[in-house]
């Protein structure tokens, strides 16, 4: 199970609801774009000290998924499809549905855009 940006967030922020989707799944996969991205937002964070130790500790109890040429051929068979349909995705989602779809694992977030991805599961809460 791939944990967006948004369920990081979440997830730190104590979600209870997203805790509850979450049930007893022990391992998180986290995608180095997201490890970006939520690097990105603490640096603008209040309280950043503790939700920096809370991400290390969850990166650290998580696998990390990183891209490589066989991510390159999802990104771009993913994002040819989206394109021929006129339905473009953020970049770095793009990164994340390619990961996805390479393991073969669904996605946590409250992003929609994901659902344009065809074969690509997304878990919202």
């Amino acid at each position: 199970m791939i944990l967006d940006t948004n369920a990081v967030s979440a997830l730190l922020g104590g979600d209870q609801d997203l805790v509850q989707v979450l049930g007893s799944v022990r391992l998180y996969h986290i995608p180095l774009p997201v490890i970006g991205e939520y690097r990105f937002g603490l640096l603008a964070m209040g309280k950043r000290k503790r939700y920096e130790s809370l991400f290390r500790r969850l990166e650290a109890e998580s696998e990390v998924l990183y891209p490589n040429r066989e991510t390159a051929n999802w990104y771009a068979s993913i994002r040819h499809n989206l394109k021929q349909r006129g339905r473009p995705i953020p970049e770095g989602d793009l990164w994340i549905a390619a990961l996805a779809r390479q393991h073969e694992l669904e996605i946590v977030s409250r992003d929609e855009h994901f659902d344009l991805v065809k074969k690509l599961r997304r878990i919202g809460w």
